[in-house]
């Protein structure tokens, strides 16, 4: 037995050695090798270390997407957006068979029925059927609120997470749904405020904040606290401003937190304001309640972070 292990950590370690030697340059000893179409070559002085090594991409090629996709052999990659991860079949909606003719009635009324129970099938217990209507929610609320496709994935596995975790007894489906798309997009540095995602949930405000400590708590999440920086393309964009104007609203942004005054303020309202001062300084004046509409925020809010801004960049009020 001992026998045997030490053969085998011997193999071991003449394979990494060989792997390591494949790594180098016999001719200058450099480690500085790349992998070039079928080819090993030593990026330093040229030497080609091996050729012929196996493709392992497809055998065809595709010139766009349309023609990548008609060439396909597979299906689309797993997700968590789904509570199947997108591993079963679907059966398409169109009434037409393999070359594209239509049914006759009597086929339509089948298809349709096999339609019905496919997806009925497709959740064999109310556990996930509410993981389904849970993720469903999370899509339509994305797709509402305009952000990536990578940040719906972060709330769905952070869904996932909480439902194994046993957090969702005793509350809503929406609300922890709600919370964990605000967390996503706290997470993936997508700007959106609490008031914008309650505008698209189901649930209101109060019950969306309490879900969402306790989840981001539970799950000891990773939460920064958010940039103001983050919300000015997107505000400068909805008022039709110039770069100037957002590279000084920055400007005043980061002498406005260098001086403490961020603390305890609201972001949103923050970069509002930082948007109104800069675009008085740029002679692109924008009213406070134009500004105010972008932002979701209240005038006074402005005027007060405003007065404070001001008097942190020196300016005379």
């Amino acid at each position: 037995m001992e026998r045997a292990t030490r053969e085998r950590e011997t193999e071991q370690r003449e394979q990494a050695q060989t792997n390591d030697e494949a790594q180098q340059c016999p001719e200058c000893n450099s480690s500085n090798v790349i992998t070039d179409q079928s080819e090993r070559v030593c990026e330093d002085c040229g030497l080609v270390l091996e050729d012929d090594q196996i493709d392992h991409g497809p055998e065809w090629r595709a010139f766009n997407s349309s023609e990548r996709d008609q060439k396909s052999r597979v299906g689309a990659p797993t997700t968590k957006t789904m509570h199947d991860k997108g591993l079963t079949t679907q059966i398409d909606w169109k009434d037409k068979d393999a070359y594209g003719r239509s049914l006759d009635s009597k086929k339509r009324n089948q298809m349709h029925r096999l339609r019905k129970w496919q997806e009925r099938i497709r959740t064999k217990d109310a556990g996930e059927r509410n993981l389904q209507f849970a993720l469903s929610e999370i899509d339509r609320m994305s797709s509402a609120l305009g952000v990536p496709r990578s940040v719906r994935e972060v709330a769905s596995v952070i869904y996932r997470r909480a439902l194994k975790e046993d957090l969702i007894r005793g509350r809503s489906i929406e609300g922890v749904a709600t919370a964990c798309l605000y967390a996503a997009c706290r997470q993936e540095g997508i700007p959106r405020t609490l008031e914008e995602v309650t505008e698209v949930a189901r649930i209101d405000q109060k019950e969306i904040g309490r879900t969402y400590r306790y989840v981001a708590k539970e799950l000891s999440l990773e939460i920064q606290p958010t940039d103001p920086k983050e919300y000015l393309p997107r505000f400068a964009s909805d008022l039709d401003l110039s770069e100037e104007t957002i590279a000084k609203a920055r400007e005043i942004i980061d002498t406005s937190a260098e001086q403490g005054l961020l603390s305890g303020k609201s972001p949103s309202g923050f970069a509002a304001a930082a948007i109104y001062a800069a675009s008085l300084l740029c002679n692109e004046k924008k009213t406070q309640r134009e500004v105010a509409d972008v932002a979701n925020v209240t005038e006074v809010t402005i005027r007060n972070r405003y007065q404070e801004q001001i008097e942190a960049m020196g300016f005379g009020m």
